[in-house]
This record gives C-alpha cells, sequence and structure tokens, in this order.
C-alpha cells in the first residue's frame, strides 16, 4: 500500500472533516465533535497551514493531524509550544501506522520550522511510542481536570522543554 503524506488544501476540508466525524464517531473518551475544533481552529490565529497533513491512499483521503500553537505560562514567563489535536484516521485504515507516519511528519516539519515541543492530552497507551511522556515530568499542567497520564509532551529537539514550566493556555477555538 502506497501512503502519501502531504498538506491539507482547502479542497480537502469536507474529505477532512467526514474523515475525523468517523474516526472518532465509536471512540469512548470523545465528546464527538473534533471535527468542528478542526474548522474552528483552521479560523483561528493559532493554525498553522504547514501542520495540518493528510494521508491519502489511491487518492483517497484516509488519514489527518493537526498540530496549533499554544502557549506555557507561568508567573514570569511564556512560551510558545504546539498542541497535537487530533490525529484521525479512518476506521477501515486503522491499526496500518498511518496516524503513527502522520505524528512522525509533523512532527519532522514543526522542528524544521524551529518549535521545540508538543502536548497531547490522548491514550496513555499510544502517544508514548512516539516519545511523548507525562507532561508534569516536565513541570507543564494542564488546565483541564484531566488524568495525569493522559496529558503528555514530547521534546522535539534536545532539551526542548528545558527551562520552561507553567499551565498550558489553548487557544479558544479549543474552549467553545
Amino acid at each position: 500500500m502506497n501512503i502519501l503524506i502531504r498538506h491539507e488544501k482547502p479542497t480537502d476540508h469536507i474529505a477532512v472533516f467526514e474523515l475525523i466525524k468517523d474516526s472518532f464517531g465509536k471512540e469512548e473518551f470523545s465528546d464527538h465533535r473534533e471535527h468542528f475544533l478542526v474548522e474552528r481552529l483552521r479560523e483561528s490565529d493559532s493554525f498553522i497551514q504547514e501542520l495540518s497533513l493528510v494521508a491519502e491512499v489511491e487518492g483517497k483521503i484516509v488519514g489527518h493531524i493537526l498540530l496549533t500553537k499554544i502557549k506555557i505560562k507561568n508567573t514570569a514567563a511564556e512560551f510558545v509550544s504546539l498542541a497535537l489535536a487530533p490525529v484521525s484516521v479512518i476506521p477501515e485504515f486503522q491499526n496500518m501506522g498511518i496516524g503513527g507516519m502522520l505524528i512522525a511528519k509533523a512532527h519532522e516539519i514543526a522542528r524544521k520550522m524551529g518549535y521545540t515541543s508538543v502536548v497531547v492530552l490522548g491514550h496513555e497507551n499510544y502517544y508514548p511510542r512516539f516519545g511523548y511522556r507525562q507532561a508534569h515530568t516536565f513541570g507543564i499542567e494542564s488546565p483541564f481536570d484531566v488524568p495525569k497520564e493522559n496529558f503528555m509532551a514530547i521534546e522535539l529537539i534536545d532539551n526542548g522543554l528545558k527551562g520552561i514550566s507553567g499551565k498550558v493556555e489553548y487557544p479558544e477555538a479549543f474552549t467553545i
């Protein structure tokens, strides 16, 4: 199977909307509104076109990932980071490594763009295989009441979170 990872185009938006909706349709720990979150994020100042990627198989979009800008703030300073939300693969293409390919490519592009870290609220058994660790081990707190094992971060470069601590501030699009 030939999988193409590429930047999302505006003409992909309808297919991506349906893909995300289908991907999370039976997910137990979901509000089943992730497709609307992506629409709101695309319209926000936090959106980075280069970090909205799709996976394509034989011309069909089967996966999507989005990284958007966030801040990590404490009483003395604020730092720019990224949030991974969401990564989606349609059910019939899940468990084939496509999500992992999207994560790896998004990390690579973000690193080349100068970003040093990413946070994610997700499955505690999935994201650690890509290098994510519980965010509190870096001194990073979630603004939401979530289990610590589900709130994770990764350094995209060595010491990418060194000296950075505080509470994550998500764009307003996450809280609507």
